[in-house]
């Protein structure tokens, strides 16, 4: 767990069946990948890259920073 550094998570919740099935893309939900993104900071100490993949925008991006400066603002 300590070699992980980094990670690019799918906006989607939906299986890779699920969405090849899907006629169009599944957004997700931003806040709720912002929010899983502060629970694997509090497992993965070395975690220091993030970011999106596949159905991923600048929503996605900005609820990732929010919860990482909640996560470091925690810390202090």
């Amino acid at each position: 767990m300590e070699r992980i550094r980094g990670l690019r998570a799918n906006a989607s919740t939906k299986s890779h069946a699920e969405l090849n099935e899907s006629a169009e893309l599944d957004e997700g939900n931003p806040a709720e990948l912002g929010r899983q993104h502060r629970e694997l900071l509090g497992k993965l100490k070395s975690l220091n890259v993030l970011g999106g993949c596949c159905g991923t925008d600048h929503r996605h991006v900005e609820e990732i920073c929010k919860s990482v400066l909640r996560y470091k603002l925690s810390e202090v």
